[in-house]
């Protein structure tokens, strides 16, 4: 992982994550104008931060624990921010489905479209194992249609609801397969997402125990900073937003965008250095934390409070998700991919963002 220094610790990376914190403690939500914009580069700096501690944990732990790390990591904070919005805002019923929809299509097009376009325009044809490739699409696929689709076709009560027995089996399925998945992905079938060829050094040496575990903690207080300046954005999005005559919807999006900005970071970083494995594990490792993780997480706090989750996609979503999944399998299904294959994902990406404003 070159640009990632090992015997040391930028004073940068750790002054701008506690900036962060900080400025989102002493200011708490911020409407347009430059206290937004000043927020705006803190952040910015925050996922830098974030994306070079990641980077030198990595090169502690190997692969494929060190996109791990950051998937989770990213996952599990996203949850306390949709959770914290369930407890303190306005009653929001979608918010959960909005959230994860956007990080599977914002992930699984726009952040792999983007790697593959970085590393087919650099390396010409990039390669990647295809059987974890596949491992990560057989658990994402049936995860988002039990999340996002079988909501709508339920009778046992109008969807796109779920009664809570259903919510809570399906809670279960998502966290058994979450698990199930990660057993595979670090020790039953390793190498499955082991670089083609195995791991490569990327001319640094292997960090100290003491130096990764102070990236570890930098690397989440990153992460906790970005999170909370996304939300102490979030005012002045809805401003500028309704400011233009955009739709509403259209901030969760953005939130979800800037949600995940250093797993896009780190993932277009490997991708441009010809470690296109490294861009998958991260990009659709993800989004198969995002639904594992999040929907029991966030389905555990709606029973203890009362709030129904509303869960089914439009037809038009629908649709769409499905050609989603199989442009997926054709793209993830030779082992080695191409210019075009990005193109169409991004694609894909740019639809989806369209039938937000447009639906």
């Amino acid at each position: 992982m070159a640009g990632a220094p090992t015997d040391r610790i930028p004073l940068h990376t750790i002054l701008l994550p506690v900036i962060g914190v900080a400025a989102w403690l002493a200011i708490g939500k911020a409407g347009l104008g430059p206290v937004a914009l000043l927020l705006a580069v803190v952040l910015l700096g925050s996922v830098l931060a974030a994306v070079h501690h990641a980077e030198v944990v990595a090169l502690r732990v190997g692969e494929p624990f060190g996109t791990l790390v950051l998937a989770v990591a990213v996952t599990v904070i996203e949850a306390g921010l949709i959770i914290s919005l369930m407890l303190g805002g306005d009653p929001n019923p979608g918010l959960m489905r909005d959230s994860v929809h956007a990080a599977v299509m914002l992930v699984l097009h726009g952040l792999a479209g983007a790697c593959i376009v970085v590393a087919s325009w650099r390396h010409r044809n990039a390669e990647f194992r295809v059987e974890g490739a596949n491992s990560f699409l057989a658990v994402l696929i049936p995860m988002a249609t039990l999340v996002l689709i079988a909501p709508n076709h339920v009778v046992s009560v109008p969807g796109p609801y779920l009664s809570p027995v259903q919510l809570g089996f399906v809670s279960v399925v998502c966290l058994a397969l979450y698990a199930a998945f990660l057993f595979i992905q670090t020790n039953w079938h390793r190498e499955f997402f082991l670089p083609v060829g195995g791991v490569a050094g990327h001319g640094h040496a292997r960090p100290s125990a003491r130096i990764a575990l102070a990236c570890f903690g930098l690397m989440c207080m990153a992460l906790l900073s970005v999170v909370m300046l996304a939300k102490a954005l979030a005012p002045a999005l809805q401003e500028g937003v309704q400011a233009v005559g955009a739709p509403i919807a259209i901030v969760g999006v953005i939130v979800a965008a800037i949600v995940l900005m250093p797993e896009s970071a780190a993932a277009i970083r490997a991708a441009a250095q010809n470690r296109l494995q490294s861009s998958i594990n991260l990009a659709l490792g993800s989004a198969v934390a995002c639904i594992g993780l999040t929907v029991p997480l966030v389905a555990a706090v709606s029973f203890w409070i009362g709030q129904p989750l509303q869960l089914g996609i439009t037809a038009g979503q629908t649709v769409l998700l499905a050609l989603s999944f199989a442009v997926a399998i054709i793209t993830y299904g030779t082992g080695r991919t191409n210019l075009l294959c990005g193109i169409v994902h991004l694609v894909l990406a740019a639809s989806y963002i369209f039938s937000v404003f447009a639906p």
